[in-house]
């Protein structure tokens, strides 16, 4: 009896050994490749790029189309045109998307900002969106009705720009596609222009007869750029010379310019699953720019 039951524990034992020699076996990693967990996923690169009001449904679909790389884009939001950039200098954020390259170079001139476009996204064309209470075209403005537009630099002088296009006013054309209103050389209507910081434009619009408005700021206001305008800007390189200049970008520092995952956020944003997004979100407020 005993000895029946010795030759049982010493065939358990030596089966035991032989299991945990074959899980030891399969294992056991080379020397040139290091051990991984089962279930370890690889480590997520995490972009902060900054932007200005709600339309960014396009950033969804990047990161869709980006999860294989393991990148991530988190927006950063800002309030005004005036954050990002200074943000992307000081090193809060990675990245930021919300301005044309004329706005861009400017801010980089009078701020000595070291940044740099690194990809085109769309443009925006620029609207005059009426108040339906006081007008309902553009012949309807009268003497004494006020407009309000952007209050910066560039978006500004664009803006009258618009309204010389509308047949408004006249602008010194020496001073090309940013003059200001000291450039107005002729009112053609006797309209009262009032300055303005642009994400506050919609919300100024009810005391005025029109505003000119950003189609960023616009879209996050609710206004539909087919139906809520009297006048639009005309986005045709071939009829507008400075189009070239109001094309968005992404940005980034200057150092960071050739960093792979940068590029490889622009190389995401230029393909057709977000352009579809754009032009199904958007529905017109916004037109893709790269080929």
């Amino acid at each position: 009896m005993m000895k029946n039951n010795f030759k049982k524990l010493f065939a358990t034992a030596l089966a035991t050994t032989l299991v945990l020699g074959l899980v030891g076996c399969g294992t056991t990693p080379s020397k040139d490749e290091p051990a991984k967990a089962e279930g370890d996923k690889a480590e997520v690169t995490v972009v902060k790029v900054g932007v200005v009001g709600e339309y960014n449904a396009q950033w969804d679909t990047i990161n869709e189309l980006l999860k294989d790389d393991n990148i991530q884009v988190e927006l950063v939001k800002f309030s005004d045109y005036a954050a990002p950039n200074r943000a992307l200098n000081d090193g809060e954020i990675d990245l930021d998307a919300f301005q044309h390259k004329a706005f861009l170079a400017n801010d980089i001139e009078k701020k000595g900002y070291d940044i740099v476009a690194i990809g085109d996204t769309i443009i925006a064309p620029l609207s005059i969106y009426n108040n339906k209470d006081k007008v309902s075209s553009i012949d309807e403005i009268k003497d004494g009705d006020t407009i309000a537009i952007p209050s910066d630099l560039t978006n500004g002088g664009r803006a009258l720009k618009l309204l010389e296009a509308a047949g408004l006013i006249e602008c010194d054309p020496a001073k090309g596609y940013v003059p200001t209103k000291q450039d107005i050389t002729k009112y053609n209507k006797n309209i009262e222009i009032l300055e303005a910081e642009s994400a506050t434009l919609a919300n100024i619009l009810p005391d005025c007869a029109a505003a000119i408005i950003n189609g960023g700021n616009a879209f996050t206001a609710g206004l539909d750029p087919n139906k809520d305008t009297i006048f639009t800007e005309n986005v045709d390189p071939a009829v507008n010379e400075a189009v070239p200049q109001l094309i968005n970008v992404i940005v980034s520092r200057t150092a960071d310019k050739d960093n792979e995952v940068y590029n490889k956020i622009v190389d995401a944003y230029h393909t057709e699953e977000v352009k579809t997004t754009v032009n199904d979100q958007y529905k017109g407020a916004f037109i893709c720019t790269w080929e």
